[in-house]
């Protein structure tokens, strides 16, 4: 028969290790009411992740009741070298005890006594009744306490792994000493951390080798007399009292007079309802999220002291939700909806241009929502009229993707008023998901699942097969996009955000959804060529790298690249990691002069090259048109720039000229077309002077001078006049957009070759000539330290958590965002007004050209060449005009067969 289980946790180590393994954010971890709640989240994640494996039937936690205890009148001292506990950590203690109550885990503290007492006490009792005894903590004294029933697990890494120790892992790291043995140990070696002294000169492995040899601290003094005289022996006789003494403080107490039986140690499980009000009034939105995911939804009806039902949230008073399952032979009874509706599609594949719609759901809490997986009666004419019809409002999640997915099956979505993705994203985007039921969590609504909840996650993804949890799922979506517009709307408006959604991002999300259904040709014939000619390079590159190193080897493996390097050649390693000799890109940099090093260099580069952009187009070109269709992203970045995967088109290299080569393969989807490229100038560095005030940057871009001749010109005191070398632009160019995004002088030192010193001083130089930047950035710091937050000229927001942190680095990273958020997200604004500007112009004027792809600053067009003429003239123009500045835009237009030719 199984031994009962009681599981034991040392309440204040855990504590500790929980809020320390959270330090750097303990400043982000902040509820409404200014409680620090950092170690909270720790331990709340420990203990939802302690119970599962252990399956306790009995648990507790052990505090400490104060300093003051019966050690400390053994010794004044004893842990009187420990700093003062945080007042972030000190004001969480009361919220512990109710957390673990909560959790349905006894809580308990003994004046006088230490938690260790407590556990040691109850593991005693706990074994000889027949329990497996399970002691979680972060304290390794507690190893003496293991016994043939009693296990240890002492935590690493904060509170999130645990090391596992029974009698025989003691007897391995003791030497084959006992659990009992271990206070003798400590009475020789003492403990800094608790401040007891041990034997002077007595360290760990001389203490295991004494206690191996007599035994205990009382048998090593009954036969001192035999020890030769020493300098050890001499430490030993002199220390004799403290090492007596050191072991009775190390000696954990099984006999404390605890108030409580086996019997009230009953593990309870958790209080649901309990923890969602605790959730709740610590802001603990993914806790929250997590229950509501097990189906514990925030604020169904407990009964209150009196009998009576508390009050709950809208949410949760909701009726009933009406679901109408249809087939293609019922869609006669498709209700009439006259006003607005909420639309999602379920797909087989995340790939919404290639997945195929497994279920649908349109309608609205009055009419009922119609829940199907028949993609007939989703294609009906019924159906889709009222897709297509302008005048019913859509509530919508991921309006692009719903877009893209319908009109493959020709249909045009019309109406999209709420776009719950973008409008959640807007409000913060920190908090941004692609899945509906985790980000309406994240906006306090708590009656819809997650995909992964119900679906499943990875391997394990399925579609329901039963009607009713399939449809009770997307029902619960369609309303949480009926509920979540109003609210997301009103903050929209609190924030002067209303115009940036309506205006830009909204029906942005149609102008990207037109170019992704576009696509863009790629010539997979001229990436086959090339993949060819990368090949043989590489392979003549090995070739080189092997006859360099004197034989064969991985030259993929940093472990065998750092051996050939430091070892078999001899030279001086730069750095060294965990696991061996760095032979990362920075580290072969400094080595490039020599040939293997450069060799390797190049190897790399090519490597890449191949596989992430020619072999990764070639994977991903679509067979039925030889194009790539990008996704594009518009809630990832927190700038506001556009992402894009599958595949990534704004990471194709332009620096090296392979890189540029790969831009060769995009080409016109028409004979006799072009590609053309418009792209900004500058933008960010004409944004910074409008921002600024700066009136000499200002006058610099409206004089059209070439701003970093004219920054280097300042900040290498030259004339007005002078010749600038491109070396010497080069290294203004630098400081141009290093200031940009915050740079140090050490990170401009490191970018332009001078000292630290000599950065430092270009620096204070920069901020002397455009003295507005330097006040601009000073003001948009304090700005985000009063707000929170700082904003685009769109009223983006960009809020930011770190800006009080007490580490250093993470407050200047905040810091650095706070002035580089407004330049770069303003800049991404300007070009999303753009697009939506071009694509009205082409439209109106009834153009053949396709806007085909946004990279950062950049826009690419197919043009038919008899239209040539009339984009050179219409597309900067447009551009140049997209946002009215205090300096102007610039736009340079080129036109080639190819995207590599059309610069």
């Amino acid at each position: 028969m199984a031994r009962p289980t009681l599981l034991l946790i040392d309440g204040n180590s855990l504590a500790f290790r929980a809020f320390y393994a959270m330090i750097n954010q303990v400043d982000r971890f902040v509820n409404s009411e200014g409680l620090h709640t950092n170690a909270l989240v720790a331990f709340n994640n420990f203990l939802d992740g302690i119970v599962e494996p252990f399956n306790p039937d009995s648990a507790l936690v052990a505090w400490d009741a104060g300093k003051t205890t019966f050690r400390t009148g053994k010794l004044d001292s004893y842990k009187g070298n420990r700093d003062k506990t945080p007042s972030e950590l000190t004001e969480q203690f009361p919220y512990l005890r109710e957390m673990v109550t909560l959790h349905g885990i006894y809580s308990y503290e003994l004046p006088n006594y230490e938690a260790d007492d407590i556990i040691g006490t109850t593991a005693k009792e706990g074994q000889a009744a027949g329990y497996d005894v399970t002691i979680v903590t972060g304290d390794r004294d507690m190893l003496q306490l293991v016994d043939e029933h009693v296990e240890v697990w002492i935590t690493k890494k904060g509170v999130s792994e645990l090391e596992h120790n029974d009698l025989a892992m003691v007897a391995e790291k003791y030497d084959g000493l006992t659990p009992a043995q271990i206070v003798d140990v400590k009475g020789l070696q003492g403990d800094t951390s608790d401040n007891y002294p041990g034997v002077a000169g007595i360290g760990p492995k001389t203490a295991i080798k004494l206690i191996k040899e007599y035994g205990s601290i009382q048998g090593l003094y009954d036969h001192i007399d035999e020890l030769k005289a020493n300098k050890q022996k001499e430490k030993l006789v002199n220390g004799k009292e403290d090492a007596f003494m050191s072991r009775d403080l190390a000696r954990i107490r099984t006999d404390a007079p605890v108030t409580f039986s086996l019997d009230d140690l009953k593990y309870k499980g958790p209080d649901y309802q309990g923890l969602i009000k605790f959730y709740q009034k610590l802001d603990f939105r993914q806790q929250l999220a997590k229950l509501a995911n097990q189906g514990h939804i925030a604020g169904q009806p407990d009964p209150s002291a009196d009998g009576e039902q508390t009050d709950q949230p809208q949410a949760n008073k909701q009726k009933p939700i009406q679901l109408h399952p249809m087939l293609l032979e019922d869609v006669a009874n498709l209700p009439h909806f006259s006003d607005e509706i909420s639309v999602y599609i379920e797909l087989d594949d995340k790939d919404y241009h290639l997945g195929v719609p497994v279920g649908f759901v349109l309608g609205n809490e009055t009419d009922g929502y119609v829940v199907s997986r028949d993609l007939d009666l989703l294609l009906s004419d019924p159906v889709k009229q009222l897709l297509e019809n302008s005048d019913i409002a859509k509530h919508v999640f991921d309006a692009k993707s719903i877009f893209v997915v319908l009109e493959r099956y020709g249909i045009t979505l019309a109406g999209v008023t709420d776009d719950v993705l973008l409008m959640s994203y807007l409000v913060d985007t920190n908090d941004n998901s692609n899945d509906l039921g985790a980000l309406a969590q994240q906006n306090d609504y708590f009656d819809v699942q997650t995909d992964e909840s119900v679906y499943g996650k990875g391997a394990k993804y399925a579609i329901p097969e039963d009607d009713d949890v399939f449809f009770n799922h997307l029902g619960q979506k369609a309303r949480a996009l009926n509920v979540l517009p109003k609210q997301l709307l009103s903050q929209l408006e609190e924030r002067e955000q209303t115009d940036l959604y309506k205006t830009m991002e909204l029906p942005l999300s149609f102008v990207l959804a037109d170019m992704e259904i576009n696509g863009i040709k790629v010539d997979s014939q001229q990436l086959l060529a090339m993949g060819t000619e990368l090949t043989q390079r590489l392979h003549e590159l090995e070739q080189s790298i092997y006859a360099e190193a004197g034989h064969e080897f991985n030259i993929q493996s940093p472990k065998q690249l750092g051996v050939v390097l430091f070892e078999e050649m001899g030279y001086k390693p730069i750095k060294k990691t965990k696991t061996g000799y760095s032979t990362s890109v920075d580290v072969l940099e400094q080595m490039k002069d020599v040939p293997i090093v450069a060799d390797i260099l190049e190897y790399r580069k090519l490597s890449k090259i191949k596989a992430t952009y020619v072999d990764g187009l070639l994977r991903v070109i679509h067979g039925s048109d030889s194009k790539v269709h990008t996704h594009y992203i518009q809630t990832l970045a927190q700038t506001g720039r556009l992402s894009s995967t599958d595949p990534n088109l704004q990471n194709i290299p332009a620096r090296t000229e392979e890189g540029r080569l790969i831009r060769k393969a995009f080409i016109p989807s028409e004979p006799d077309w072009y590609i053309v490229s418009s792209d900004y100038s500058q933008i960010e560095l004409r944004v910074l002077a409008h921002i600024s005030g700066d009136k000499n940057m200002q006058a610099a871009f409206n004089a059209d001078e070439d701003i970093h001749a004219d920054t280097a010109r300042r900040i290498f005191h030259l004339a007005p006049d002078a010749e600038i070398d491109p070396n010497m632009r080069r290294k203004a160019k630098a400081v141009n957009f290093g200031i940009v995004y915050g740079i140090s002088d050490f990170g401009l030192a490191n970018n332009i070759g001078v000292s630290r010193k000599e950065a430092k001083e270009i620096i204070d130089t920069y901020f002397q000539e455009y003295p507005g930047i330097k006040k601009w950035s000073e003001d948009i710091i304090e700005f985000a330290r009063e707000h929170g937050y700082v904003e685009t000229l769109a009223h983006r927001r960009r809020y930011l958590p770190d800006i009080h942190a007490k580490n250093f680095n993470v407050r200047s990273f905040a810091e650095r965002t706070a002035m580089n958020t407004p330049i770069q997200g303003s800049a991404a604004d300007i070009i999303k007004i753009a697009m939506l500007h071009v694509q009205k112009a082409l439209k109106d004027a009834g153009m053949q050209t396709r806007m085909l792809l946004q990279v950062h600053d950049e826009l690419i067009f197919e043009v038919p060449e008899n239209e040539l003429e009339q984009v050179h003239a219409m597309i900067p123009k447009i551009m140049d005009s997209a946002m009215q500045l205090d300096v102007p835009l610039k736009v340079s237009t080129h036109e080639g067969k190819s995207w590599y030719d059309a610069k």
